[in-house]
Formats: structure tokens, sequence, C-alpha cells
């Protein structure tokens, strides 16, 4: 099991603050994509469609970095270094649907047709706030 988020960084998680979700390419460059962020115990969700590049790219290489900033002091920020430890496409409509009602106060979420979601578990290695 990794390190624990708790405090001010679990908060700045759990509150509809957008996430930044750091790869990398094959050439070993970086690569940031934007997304919504959820917990699970103590494990990051993240959730994308399963056509989308950067989930390929962790399991590629489950390395990953996930920095969540406060919407409303975006110099307070938590750093979640981590590793991707699972993918499921199994209740990732439901969990997009959430995600949507965490981000937009609205459980709608415009599934195009034929799209499959998937979630993806992110296993924290290191937990670092910084308050800005």
């Amino acid at each position: 099991m990794g390190v624990q988020i708790d405090g001010r960084g679990r908060e700045l998680i759990e509150a509809p603050n957008l996430g930044f979700v750091g790869s990398l390419l094959d050439d070993g460059t970086p690569a940031v994509n934007p997304a919504w962020v959820d917990l699970d115990g103590n494990a990051l969700l993240l959730n994308s469609n399963t056509g989308r590049t950067w989930p390929r790219r962790l399991e590629r290489n489950p390395r990953v970095s996930v920095t969540v900033a406060n919407r409303e002091n975006v110099v307070e920020y938590v750093e979640v270094r981590g590793h991707l430890v699972d993918t499921t496409t199994d209740g990732a409509n439901e969990h997009i649907r959430q995600l949507s009602q965490k981000y937009t106060g609205s459980p709608e979420y415009p599934l195009q047709p034929g799209e499959q979601r998937v979630i993806l578990r992110i296993e924290p290695d290191s937990v670092h706030h910084h308050e800005g």
C-alpha cells in the first residue's frame, strides 16, 4: 500500500477541482491532460474514453503524476505521484455520471454512441500539498 492521501490534500481532491494527469509519451517526453478526479479509499480514480491516448500511455508505463489545483486559489495544489494499479470498464459509465454530478452539478454526461468509458485506479507513492 502507498502513502496516505489525507488532510488538505484529500479536501482538494474531494472538491470539484480539476486534475492534471502527467504521463510519458513513447519518446519519454512528458504530456499533461486535464481530468476529473475521484477518490476510492486512498486510491485516485480517473475516468476516460478508451479511445484516448493518455490511458494507453499509463497502461504502457504506469508511472503517473496527478496535480489537483484549488480552483479558488490556483497556487494551492496537491500533487500525487503514483502508479496505475488497475483499469476496468465495469461501472465506468456510472462513474462518469458521478463525476459529472461532482463537477457540473448534473449527473448527465453526453456519452457518444459506441463510447466505452474506463476507470483508472492510481495508487499514491508520494503526496505533496503546496499551500501557495
